[in-house]
């Protein structure tokens, strides 16, 4: 398991780019706010302190905004998918 403290001021996933990460992961944004993108279906969350989210291994996504004032500050939690 793998646990991080990401802090963002106003950055998006570059044009084109999707994650898709090998391990399942848990999102939960602790101050500003962001939008996540998923490819499966278009689905968009908007996200703001508090809000949670789990993305299995290998589903796609993106970040398409955070707010930068004040920073957006998210904790993920990675695990390896079984």
């Amino acid at each position: 398991m793998r646990i991080e403290r990401i802090v963002s001021t106003g950055q998006a996933s570059p044009p084109g780019f999707w994650y898709d990460q090998p391990d399942d992961e848990f999102v939960v944004l602790l101050t500003g706010a962001a939008c996540l993108r998923f490819e499966e279906g278009d689905v968009i969350f908007d996200l703001r302190p508090g809000d949670w989210v789990e993305i299995p291994a290998r589903v796609r996504h993106r970040v398409e905004l955070t707010q930068a004032e004040p920073p957006t500050v998210w904790l993920t939690v990675h695990r390896p998918s079984r």
